[in-house]
């Protein structure tokens, strides 16, 4: 096999290891708890079969946008898409490999000029530019579920493209648990530093029901 081939297909099998919610996810159901410093909202959400984010009872529109946008990123890793949707028309070759021995990958045809690092089949780093802004994430744990593994433990840097000024950090830590035979969001915990200041945030998910499938 070629260096490009090799590259590719430790990257797919890094990418096809992911723990994703397969067609008959149905969606699901739960009462939310935002806490920030003293402050502290309740309210529902509801993800449905078509991955639809719904969140409702928070008055303040600025956290109910908070928990709207938190959910969607959580549909963004858990949404299954084909390695040749999301990845089909890119082309990959081996980087560096680091003290760690994660082994880089390279990617060419990629909009957002992606690049990655592997580890034990698991995608450890993802580097990415977007506009002036360019950030890179570090998963340090994971949980394996049986069929793939979830992130457990990551931080996110941002910096300016151009100059690489340092911007913004986040650091997270997620837990899943099992309900019915999906592996749901039950809390996260996200501390935000920026300009010196360190802000912690919580998102805590209960009473999380599978919705019934709807009828075809």
């Amino acid at each position: 096999m070629t260096e490009q081939s090799n590259a590719g297909e430790l990257f797919r099998a890094a990418y096809e290891n992911r723990y994703t919610w397969d067609d008959s996810f149905p969606g699901y159901s739960a009462e939310v708890e935002l806490k920030q410093g003293d402050e502290i909202y309740t309210g529902q959400v509801k993800i449905d079969g078509n991955l639809k984010v719904e969140v409702t009872g928070i008055a303040d529109e600025e956290v109910q946008e908070s928990v709207y946008t938190q959910l969607r990123d959580v549909i963004t890793h858990r949404k299954r898409n084909s390695f040749e949707q999301a990845h089909g028309k890119n082309s990959f070759t081996f980087g560096e490999r680091d003290e760690n021995g994660a082994v880089e990958i390279l990617v060419t045809g990629d909009a957002m000029g992606s690049n990655y690092k592997i580890r034990d089949r698991e995608i450890c780093q993802v580097s990415r530019v977007m506009g002036r802004m360019a950030f890179t994430i570090d998963t340090y744990a994971s949980q394996d579920t049986g069929t793939g593994y979830v992130s457990k433990r990551y931080d996110a840097v941002f910096r300016n493209a151009q100059s690489r000024e340092l911007m913004k950090e986040l650091q997270f830590d997620d837990y899943y648990e099992k309900v019915g035979d999906y592996y749901i969001m039950t809390r996260q915990v996200v501390d935000s530093r920026e300009n010196g200041e360190v802000t912690r945030t919580e998102f805590n998910f209960s009473n999380v029901k599978l919705l019934e499938p709807a009828l075809v």
